[in-house]
């Protein structure tokens, strides 16, 4: 039987790691749809601070031949190459609040071993809950928001969230079991589905990952730099009217989902996208995304004077 601690090593930093945060998981799997997962973990990175906390094993857990790393071909030698990544880490939001973050492939082998190790790593860092995305393509419409499926174990947060309850078999993902196993034990675990437009699913759709941003930020308090996504979303919601414009089928095609959507009938025959409502955030919410604000505004200003100089 797989020792799970051999699948990970708990990196040595200097940072002393508070117990009791929030998880925040984002697994790629057999689908990304609207490159979701991709776009919010690259936006983690670039804008937030953050540190390696744990690796898993590539070794253990990991398919060479069908996830081949990129190697650095350098005239004649092999300069440097990139193998896929796993790992944990703690991140700061933008007022600084401290969150593990769960990111990389999902593994090819040792599923039970790898929910075995994480349950080790739940331990260990006494993790408070876990919350966790996922982006699958969805006969949706474009000019709708972007809808949302939430699984797991907290009620109320699936009445508050989720627009589409199907019944239904699905092609199972790590996180799926990971859900089902923890849920078997009560931790709190969240899932949150992102339902995209299926004729976008190849894209890189912005506003994919600015929904996902605003339900963790209103599940867990956590607050993220989203203006720059956004305006990506804006410019390619432009560039999109465009294309569809210059396409009289996929216009009809998304008139037809249009219609389909007012009238609340799935085309799928799996039960109907019921909007969820918005919301007006609480004063604590307000007060963060305005300090989150602020420190923007007097960095880029710090940033220009020092151009300037």
């Amino acid at each position: 039987m797989t020792n799970s601690r051999a699948l990970y090593t708990i990196e040595d930093i200097e940072t002393e790691v508070p117990m009791g945060l929030h998880l925040v998981g984002a697994i790629s799997g057999f689908t990304d749809a609207g490159s979701c997962m991709q776009q919010v973990a690259k936006h983690i990175f670039d804008n937030l601070e953050h540190e390696v906390l744990v690796t898993f094993s590539n070794d253990e857990l990991l398919d060479y031949r069908s996830r081949r790393p990129l190697m650095y071909f350098e005239q004649d030698h092999i300069a440097d190459y990139e193998p896929a990544s796993l790992k944990l880490y703690l991140v700061w939001d933008e007022v600084g609040n401290p969150f593990l973050f769960l990111n990389g492939y999902e593994p090819d082998f040792k599923w039970e071993a790898f929910v075995i190790a994480l349950l080790d790593l739940i331990n260990h860092f006494e993790i408070k809950d876990l919350t966790w995305l996922h982006s699958i393509p969805f006969p949706i419409p474009h000019t709708r928001p972007v809808g949302v499926t939430v699984s797991g174990n907290q009620q109320s947060v699936i009445d508050k969230y989720s627009e589409w309850k199907p019944r239904t078999q699905v092609p199972g993902n790590v996180m799926h079991l990971i859900e089902f196993r923890l849920s078997e034990l009560g931790f709190p675990t969240t899932g949150f589905v992102l339902l995209v437009p299926h004729y976008l699913s190849d894209s890189d759709f912005p506003q994919a990952a600015v929904t996902a941003f605003e339900l963790i930020s209103s599940h867990l308090a956590l607050v993220f730099p989203t203006d720059d996504l956004r305006d990506d979303g804006v410019a390619f919601l432009r560039r999109l009217q465009t294309e569809i414009a210059d396409k009289p089928d996929l216009a009809r095609m998304v008139e037809g989902l249009e219609k389909s959507f007012q009238s609340e009938k799935s085309s799928n025959g799996m039960g109907a996208v019921k909007p969820r409502q918005s919301e007006v955030p609480d004063a604590e919410t307000i007060a963060a995304e305005l300090e989150g604000y602020l420190a923007r505004h007097q960095k880029n200003k710090r940033d220009s004077e020092e151009d300037e100089d």
